[in-house]
């Protein structure tokens, strides 16, 4: 299967569980990797055979930012679930960071890895 990926995406969202998390919010990334045939698009190399990755990137930040959740595995399974009713594209792979998460130990992220098809 042939992939777009997209990396580092980056927005401010305010998920999680206590509500003073939501409130103040933290700093999330967002790695997607979308199956999709590119043969068509490779050959004819017109940008309404593919994907457009500047709206996925604005569908993944729209969620993220406008919309609030406990967990970052349901903020991972509305963003493939959207883009698997938006885009023509067969499967979605979503790594979602909470950078930075507020716990003692500090540490980089937390993630949750998803695989979804079509």
């Amino acid at each position: 299967m042939d992939k777009l990926i997209l990396k580092g995406i980056r927005f401010h969202g305010h998920h999680g569980v206590p509500e003073a998390e939501r409130q103040v919010g933290g700093h999330y990334e967002v790695d997607a990797t979308l199956g999709s045939a590119l043969v068509n698009p490779g050959n004819t190399d017109a940008l309404t055979d593919t994907v457009n990755y500047a709206e996925v990137v604005a569908c993944i930040v729209e969620i993220g930012t406008q919309q609030s959740f406990q967990l970052i595995e349901a903020l991972a399974e509305k963003i493939a679930s959207v883009i698997l009713e938006q885009f023509a594209v067969d499967a979605v792979h979503l790594t979602v960071k909470k950078l930075h998460p507020p716990i003692e130990q500090p540490i980089d992220y937390f993630a949750v890895e998803i695989f979804r098809k079509a």
